[in-house]
């Protein structure tokens, strides 16, 4: 069995809108480590887009998982419940940076988006949602609406729900500053909705898919206030930065506010299907029986494996080694913007092991250089390192190492990118 041989029977089976980013095709994988159906070994720096935070198959969350799954596999929560989903809420709302809060548990990201907005528009009684220009939320009907980018998400698929706005999100380098974001809010007020017609503002912390922009500190702490004095609910969606990604827990927390919903998945359960929205208990309890639900909603082993990626979490201080993964990919990246027989690396940027930089057509400047990227990670999958692509320009290279990746590892992954922008130059 080659690659070659499974990308054509991939081809001949499965839809050209599932997109691959690489083409190769995995055999096993151990902790920041994959190896291919040829026996290849490849790095992985993209942690199936954030979900191995504690790295492919760790023994600890294997072992709970493995016991669960010898237990009972699925009753349905709604039908037949189990104390570990109890337990986990729990857990979560005692973790997360809101008070008094409550925690139902979904299966996607998107799944736990779409609930988000159901609770707030519930609870509200209001129809409006407002997200930000980059922004990725899914690829349901409603949360392609939410997200802020056209291609690939939306293209083709509209119309959209109403109701839903979009203002942009403050990126400096962009020239958008957190005054320019606030100033379009107000302006949406004027124009398209008054404020007592929205029931949430929805953004991410650290945008995922948007190319790792992160908001600042002034702004999320704007926003919060905007949302109290116009009753409008502030949803942080977490999807992507929750779980010791940023350095925290939750990326929220760098930021001094309490949200009234956050959406959690990816990292929650260590590669098992889980997600969740955790809220205020009054707002949470807003729906009524059977208002909110679904056949897999909060996986018995997803439960489990959660619980073993939480005592992870604490047992290894993987926040603390966030931050550190973190300084030296910052640091080992600028190494290789001040070099110049590399391609042009325009702005670099991370909150703890969520980490990013652009490559732009001329150094010094900001034009998007999308082509140099594609070339980029094509070379260094060549070398053995999987890398993944974002941004609102396709022109950002984001790094998401798994946070148990031991230091050789990393050193090994962050030289093959050295050699990688060389060659590309």
């Amino acid at each position: 069995m080659s690659n070659i041989d499974l990308l054509t029977r991939r081809n001949a089976s499965v839809p050209r809108g599932v997109a691959l980013a690489t083409s190769i095709f995995v055999e096993k994988a151990q902790n920041a480590e994959i190896w291919d159906v040829e026996g290849k070994r490849y790095l992985d720096f993209a942690a199936g887009i954030a979900v191995c935070n504690t790295g492919h198959r760790h023994p600890k969350i294997m072992s709970v998982a493995n016991q669960q799954n010898e237990a009972f596999v699925h009753t349905a929560f709604q039908v037949v419940p189990y104390e570990r989903y109890i337990a986990l809420a729990e857990r979560l709302n005692q973790l997360a940076p809101i008070s008094n809060a409550k925690t139902i548990l979904m299966t996607t990201g998107a799944e736990a988006v779409e609930n988000a907005i159901k609770i707030a528009r519930h609870y509200t009684k209001r129809p409006a949602v407002i997200s930000f220009v980059g922004g990725f939320h899914g690829r349901s009907m409603l949360t392609m609406g939410l997200t802020g980018k056209v291609i690939p998400y939306k293209a083709g698929f509209g119309p959209f729900p109403a109701s839903l706005y979009h203002v942009p999100f403050p990126i400096a380098h962009h020239g958008v500053s957190s005054e320019d974001s606030l100033h379009s809010l107000e302006k949406l007020f004027k124009a398209d909705v008054e404020p007592s017609q929205v029931a949430a503002i929805i953004i991410e912390p650290v945008q995922g898919e948007g190319g790792f922009n992160i908001a600042p500190k002034e702004f999320m702490q704007a926003l919060r206030q905007l949302c109290d004095q116009h009753g409008i609910l502030l949803i942080c969606d977490e999807v992507q930065t929750g779980f010791g990604r940023t350095g925290k827990l939750f990326a929220t927390e760098h930021y001094g506010i309490e949200p009234d919903l956050m959406t959690i998945a990816k990292s929650l359960a260590g590669g098992f299907p889980l997600s969740g929205v955790i809220g205020q208990a009054e707002i949470m309890d807003s729906p009524e029986p059977g208002g909110l639900g679904g056949t897999y909603g909060g996986s018995p082993i997803g439960c489990a494996a959660a619980h073993a990626v939480l005592d992870v979490i604490a047992d290894e201080q993987l926040c603390a080694r966030s931050v550190k993964i973190g300084a030296r990919m910052l640091e080992r990246i600028q190494q290789m913007k001040d070099r110049s027989d590399t391609t042009a690396i325009g702005d670099v940027r991370g909150l703890g092991a969520m980490v990013a930089f652009e490559l732009v057509k001329e150094r010094g400047g900001h034009r998007p250089d999308a082509d140099k990227v594609k070339q980029l990670t094509a070379k260094a999958l060549q070398h053995g390192l999987i890398l993944l692509s974002c941004g609102i320009y396709g022109n950002t290279v984001r790094l998401l190492a798994p946070l148990t990746i031991p230091d050789e590892q990393l050193e090994e992954g962050l030289d093959i990118l050295e050699t990688s922008l060389v060659e590309v130059a």
